[in-house]
């Protein structure tokens, strides 16, 4: 769900692909882009079957970046490849648009440039970073209610604690992007949810309240759904250091996430057909067929499915998924519940503040400064409280105020990615025992179908890098068969 104060659909500060690049349906509505794409028409496509008038290699299910990278890598060793994209843009969980005056993230936001495969699409194209600017005041939870800390003294106090959670992972992920390398050790850590972790760590009352804010947040809502080694896994692959976790919040794309993907397709020139939900995948044994809500069918002799894991239940296949996978889809891998909001405030007298509340003690367990506007400031939060009206703005104001900080909002953007139909959730984040029991096995292809995801990254699963990561690994496998 969008919802905000005024009407602002438009993604802003990114190129759009070429004509020949993009293919729609006859009616469907435009793809939203912004102003350096104004006068770039997409092209209409004929209603039927067009496995009939043009044939290609690959089918890619799926527009985000995973999708992008594998029809990229699949173009350049001479594929021919057609992306079916269920919404009217491309990006999937990635997605820009304005408001306030600004560009805006609604889903994935940050890079960092020694992220191996994120890092490299940036050199290879290019694209400028800008860094985040540091906050002037944290406010976090205390026995006696919110606390005002210095950003020195707040971050300290979290780093400390979080250097006590992870405690050992050097050892158990010692080789970050490979998980599974120290199997042996994992067998009983995958088993503990953060919860139960931080019960292990016989916390103080302040301790807890200082840190079970984030354990909850990243887990979708409650410390007990998320694993520890989901986080302990982000935190070695950051250097084992609450510098190195920092830095994974550090960096935006001056073009905006979809920028990069918009110069990807434009070097790559797959046919993108937008407005195209898939409702069935049939695997032959010969050729891939792929059915859209619309009933018309597609074929090749592969295919590679991109959506994310929440989302392939919702697609018929035949033959039936893999165990792993199927047992991913029914459990989940990404947050059920995860509202992204823009909030715009009038004046300043808050300013640049980190906000951090307890676990169940705000609907906006978490909130930061994202820019200056004429009118005050626009600030970035988090919610996994599905009772949050993001529309109401004395709600709004109100979660706000729990964190300690008082605002005059003039306005909320949001998006609430557990009831998008195309995503299910939010950002991934594995439950107890999912990396031992699911992996290497949802990396496997069955058949003629290739699955690939940022929620299925050996790396940095759920941020931009581990999506092109899939995306690499998904394109090598249908380059290698037969």
């Amino acid at each position: 769900m969008n919802t905000q104060h005024g009407t602002h659909t438009e993604a802003v500060g990114a190129r759009r692909p070429s004509r020949r690049t993009l293919l729609k349906a006859a009616g469907a509505t435009a793809l939203a882009a912004g102003p350096a794409a104004a006068g770039s028409a997409a092209v209409a496509a004929p209603s039927g079957d067009r496995a009939t008038e043009e044939e290609y290699d690959v089918l890619v299910v799926g527009a985000g970046y995973t999708g992008v990278t594998a029809a990229r890598e699949l173009r350049a060793r001479g594929k021919r490849v057609l992306v079916l994209e269920a919404r009217d843009r491309i990006g999937g969980r990635t997605w820009g648009t304005a408001f306030a005056g600004h560009q805006v993230e609604m889903g994935g936001t940050w890079v960092e440039p020694a992220q191996p495969h994120i890092g490299a699409e940036l050199k290879r194209y290019g694209i400028a970073l800008e860094e985040e600017r540091p906050v002037d005041r944290v406010f976090l939870p205390t026995p006696e209610g919110p606390g005002e800390f210095t950003p020195e003294d707040g971050f300290g106090r979290i780093g400390t604690l979080l250097e006590r959670l992870f405690e050992g992972s050097e050892e158990y992920f010692a080789k970050p992007f490979e998980p599974l390398h120290r199997a042996d050790l994992l067998q009983r850590l995958d088993t503990l949810s953060l919860r139960d972790r931080l019960d292990e760590l016989g916390l103080t009352e302040a301790e807890e309240l200082l840190i079970n804010g984030q354990t909850s947040v990243y887990s979708g809502g409650s410390s007990s759904r998320g694993a520890l080694t989901m986080l302990a896994h982000w935190w070695s692959l950051a250097g084992w250091s609450n510098e190195g976790w920092n830095d994974t919040q550090r960096y935006r794309m001056k073009t905006g996430t979809v920028g990069l993907l918009h110069r990807m397709l434009d070097e790559a020139q797959p046919t993108v057909r937008l407005n195209s939900p898939v409702t069935s995948v049939t695997d032959t044994g010969t050729r891939v067929h792929v059915t859209l809500r619309t009933g018309e069918q597609f074929s090749a002799p592969h295919a590679v499915v991109t959506v994310p894991v929440n989302v392939l239940s919702t697609i018929a296949f035949t033959p039936a998924l893999p165990a792993a996978l199927t047992t991913a889809a029914s459990q989940g891998i990404a947050v059920p519940n995860a509202t992204k909001l823009y909030i715009h405030a009038r004046g300043s007298a808050a300013g640049r503040f980190y906000g951090q509340g307890a676990e169940g003690g705000t609907a906006i367990p978490m909130m930061m400064p994202f820019e200056e506007t004429p009118e005050g400031l626009l600030y970035m939060a988090f919610s996994t409280d599905t009772a949050l009206d993001p529309t109401d703005t004395a709600q709004v104001a109100q979660a706000v105020r729990a964190l300690g900080a008082e605002l005059d909002v003039l306005g909320v953007y949001a998006h609430d990615w557990g009831r998008d139909p195309y995503a299910r959730g939010g950002w991934a984040f594995r439950r107890p025992r999912q990396l031992t029991s699911l992996y290497p096995a949802v990396h496997e292809p069955s058949g003629r179908l290739f699955f690939a995801s940022g929620d299925l990254a050996d790396g940095w699963s759920g941020f931009l890098d581990g999506a092109v990561e899939s995306g690499l690994r998904a394109a090598a496998q249908v380059a290698a068969a037969r």
